[in-house]
């Protein structure tokens, strides 16, 4: 299965999710991310995961007779390369699109679930904002983006540190007069 199929899918991208950071985390962890998901559907996802790369087992304990395995989250598999996103039809985008958001809204949901949730506290923000820019002025904008970004990507778990979800999603609107 190709990385676009596993990852479409609204589990496995919380899956994928969870792992961020360079953590180790095992089945049942993971189960308790995604409380709305059976621990068999979990189990599931995880072993498409573990088959097409995306996670892989990074350790292995024996605990009361059962083998718990830790697994580690391969980031350069985690992607949908450019090639497979230009070959989209406008109908797997949508599909893709509504994934992300499917996705998105089970983690907003999970958040808020929480007993501690605050989001003034926990900075939440949902704004989006109309901006008009030149074909060039989005180029700069996304690599600004970026920049600020990917240096964070490798930052793991800490007790200072809180996961975060970034979502930046960008289309046009209107066509240009």
């Amino acid at each position: 299965m190709d990385s676009l199929k596993l990852l479409a899918h609204p589990i496995r991208l919380r899956i994928v999710h969870a792992m961020g950071g360079g953590r180790l985390l095992t089945t049942a962890q993971l189960c308790a991310r995604v409380p709305e998901a059976s621990k068999a559907t979990v189990y599931r996802h995880i072993d498409l995961l573990v088959g097409g790369g995306i996670l892989e087992v990074a350790e292995e304990h024996r605990v009361r007779g059962a083998v718990e395995r830790h697994y580690r989250l391969c980031r350069e598999r985690a992607v949908i390369g450019v090639e497979v996103v230009r070959a989209l039809t406008l109908d797997e985008h949508r599909q893709a699109f509504a994934t992300a958001m499917t996705a998105l809204l089970a983690e907003f949901n999970a958040y808020l679930d929480r007993e501690e949730a605050d989001p003034v506290v926990d900075q939440v923000g949902y704004r989006q904002h109309a901006l008009w820019l030149s074909p060039t002025e989005l180029t700069e904008m996304i690599s600004e983006l970026r920049a600020a970004i990917a240096p964070r990507l490798a930052n793991s778990p800490s007790p200072e540190r809180t996961q975060y979800l970034l979502s930046p999603i960008h289309f046009p609107v209107e066509v240009p007069q």
